[in-house]
C-alpha cells in the first residue's frame, strides 16, 4: 500500500509539525480529531512555555505538596521511569539548565543567534530530588528544581494520540508523528509503515532516502543538528548533559530507535546522544533496534536495524 491509498493529514502542535496518516481514507476526520484532543490535553497539562499549564504552576509551587491531574501524571510518571531506565542521562530536572542555555521559549520564538551568554557547568538536581506518587497523584518539586518533560511529554502524546485515534475509528490502522516522534496502532499498510530515517523532519520524502518499516509501537529521533542556536560563538542545542547542565558533547549527529512505544524509542534515542560511544552497548544488551550517525557522517546500526536495502517502500512519514 502506497501513500496514495493512505488518509494523510498535516498540521502543526506542540511547537513541531504533526502528520496523522489513517489506512481508511474515509475516517481521517475522525482520527485527526481525535488527536488533536489528545495533544492539546497534554499541551495544557505539560508546556514549559504556558503560564497556565500544570507543568508551570507545579515549577512555582515548589517545596509543596501538590495533587495533578491523571494525565500530567502520566507525563510525569513516563519522565520518571525514563530517568530510572537510562541511570539518570535522560533526567526531566533539566529545566534551569535549558532556560540558561537560552531555549527559554517555543523553539520557534527562540532566536537562532544572540550575544554570548555565560554558561557555567554544574551537575543538574537529579530526578530523585522529585517526590511523587502515582497513587496519590502527588508531587514535591524542590525549591531550586525545574521540571522539564518534552521529550517524554511529545514522546507520550504521541503514544495516546495514536490509541485515541484507533479508538475513535474503530478499525485499520493509524500513525502519528509529531516532529519525529512517531506511534503507529491496528492494521498496517501491506508491507508495514515506511519510515524514512532523516535528521530533519524538515527533509522531503524520497526513494533515495534511509527507509525503515514497523507495524507496532514506535520510533523516535534524537539529534543535535535541528534544534540548535548560537550565542555569541557558541553553538548551543537542546539535548542537556546531567553532568555538567550544559548541551551535551556528543560523537553523535543523531540517533533514531525503535521499541514497543513511542515513549520508549525516545527514552532510548536521547539516552543514546548523552551516552556517546557507550549508547551502543547500551541499547544493544536491550536489544533495541537503532540507526547512530556520527558527527562525521559514519551511520551505524545495532540492535537488528537493517542495511540500507537496494530496493524498499516508498516511505510515508519522516
Amino acid at each position: 500500500m502506497t501513500a496514495s491509498v493512505l488518509g494523510i493529514a498535516d498540521s502543526v502542535a506542540l511547537g513541531c509539525s504533526m502528520r496523522v496518516i489513517v489506512t481508511r481514507p474515509r475516517l481521517l476526520t475522525r482520527a485527526q480529531a481525535a488527536v488533536d484532543e489528545v495533544v492539546a490535553a497534554i499541551d495544557q497539562a505539560a508546556s514549559r512555555f504556558r503560564d497556565d499549564s500544570e507543568l508551570s504552576r507545579l515549577n512555582a509551587s515548589t517545596d509543596r505538596v501538590v495533587k495533578v491531574s491523571p494525565l500530567f501524571a502520566r507525563a510525569i510518571e513516563a519522565a520518571l521511569r525514563g530517568a530510572e531506565l537510562t541511570e539518570g542521562a535522560v533526567d526531566p530536572t533539566v529545566g534551569s539548565a535549558m532556560r540558561l542555555a537560552g531555549y527559554d521559549a517555543d523553539f520557534a520564538s527562540v532566536p537562532p543567534a544572540g550575544e554570548a551568554i555565560r554558561l557555567v557547568a554544574q551537575r543538574i538536581p537529579g530526578w530523585r530530588a522529585i517526590q511523587f506518587s502515582p497513587a496519590t497523584r502527588t508531587v514535591v518539586v524542590p525549591r531550586g528544581v525545574e521540571l522539564d518533560l518534552g521529550a517524554t511529554g511529545k514522546a507520550l502524546a504521541a503514544d495516546l494520540a495514536v490509541a485515541a485515534a484507533m479508538k475513535a475509528i474503530e478499525g485499520g490502522g493509524v500513525l502519528v508523528n509529531l516532529g519525529g516522534d512517531i506511534a503507529v496502532a491496528g492494521e498496517p499498510p501491506f508491507g508495514g509503515w515506511a519510515i524514512q530515517a532523516s535528521e530533519d523532519g524538515a527533509t522531503a520524502l524520497s526513494d533515495a532516502e534511509e527507509t525503515v518499516s514497523i507495524t507496532s509501537g514506535g520510533v523516535a529521533t534524537s539529534g543535535t543538528t535541528v534544534r540548535r542556536w548560537v550565542r555569541g560563538e557558541a553553538m548551543l542545542h537542546h539535548i542537556i548533559d546531567p553532568t555538567t547542565g550544559l548541551p551535551v558533547e556528543t560523537c553523535w549527529r543523531t540517533a533514531t530507535v525503535a521499541a514497543g512505544s513511542c515513549v520508549d524509542a525516545n527514552i532510548a534515542s536521547t539516552a543514546a546522544i548523552v551516552m556517546g560511544d557507550r549508547s551502543p552497548d547500551w541499547l544493544g544488551a536491550r536489544g533495541l533496534a537503532a540507526r547512530l550517525v556520527h558527527v562525521d557522517g559514519t551511520v551505524y546500526r545495532c540492535g537488528g536495524w537493517p542495511e540500507r536495502a537496494q530496493s524498499k517502500p516508498i516511505p510515508t512519514v519522516l
